[in-house]
């Protein structure tokens, strides 16, 4: 995939990923749509483009909302070639309730369809587009603490998969990426939470690996788009993790509930 010229949507991309992503693509080239539900700060990563040579729109959007994933493809940098669905929530700890379920299916998961549905058919016509779908290492793995958030994740996962499955013949590349702890208000988010489910997950992502930057997980991310490579793992001893849960997946679930009982126990 070539970024140097091409038209690059990045959602969420105000701060952490999203904004280290949305700067990367334009120092490879790309025109970027820096979209983000706060306006102020779409625009705040679009200025420090532009501050740098580039080209960029700072957008306030929702990427919940199919109406604004549709403004989002039709700006004056004309067709989208790279679309980053990045825009992400950690939502409600433990069960949740149902209007917390409605909300992080809609960011975490509703919102990657949407963006498919409008961009898909034109890819398709065109014989070349490229879907990247920030996801987690919580997608291949689990995550301690909040239901939502890691079956929301493991949806993205396997939507990514299926994109790539049912339309990498017809010119479209697909990449998904799973990190684990990120450098990122996310993660501030739940590591000063006082609920003690937060916590737990909190705890869990920063004891399983080195908490790295977001420009780490932008720079992993723009290499493997270049090379249209699939599964993107910032941090890759989440690879072995992945193939030691599907080598037994009794005895990993298992090792699961240890480590979250001595995570309880340390509280």
């Amino acid at each position: 995939m070539q970024i140097e010229n091409s038209v690059a949507v990045v959602t969420g991309a105000g701060s952490g990923i999203g904004r280290a992503l949305a700067e990367s693509f334009a120092a490879d080239g790309a025109r970027v749509v820096a979209a983000d539900l706060d306006a102020d700060a779409a625009e705040q990563t679009a200025a420090q483009i532009r501050s740098h040579g580039g080209q960029a729109l700072g957008i306030r959007a929702d990427a919940g909302v199919t109406a604004d994933v549709e403004a989002l493809t039709a700006t004056e940098f004309g067709p989208v070639d790279i679309y980053v669905a990045n825009a992400g929530i950690i939502g409600a700890p433990g069960l949740g309730a149902d209007e917390d379920w409605d909300a992080i299916l809609d960011v975490n998961l509703r919102s990657h369809i949407r963006a498919a549905q409008v961009l898909v058919p034109q890819w398709s016509s065109r014989g070349s587009g490229y879907f990247v779908s920030v996801a987690s290492a919580a997608g291949l793995l689990s995550q301690i603490g909040a239901a939502g958030y890691a079956v929301t994740k493991h949806a993205a996962v396997g939507f990514a998969e299926w994109l790539a499955i049912t339309y990498g013949d017809d010119g479209i590349g697909v990449s998904c990426v799973c990190p684990l702890g990120v450098d990122t208000p996310l993660l501030d988010a739940v590591r000063t939470s006082a609920n003690p489910d937060a916590a737990a997950g909190a705890a869990s992502i920063v004891q399983s690996g080195e908490v790295i930057s977001a420009q780490d997980v932008a720079s992993a991310t723009v290499d493997a788009v270049k090379t249209e490579q699939f599964l993107v793992l910032p941090h890759p001893q989440v690879l072995d993790m992945y193939r030691h849960k599907g080598s037994d997946y009794g005895r990993w679930i298992a090792g699961m509930r240890r480590y979250q009982r001595s995570l309880r126990a340390g509280r």
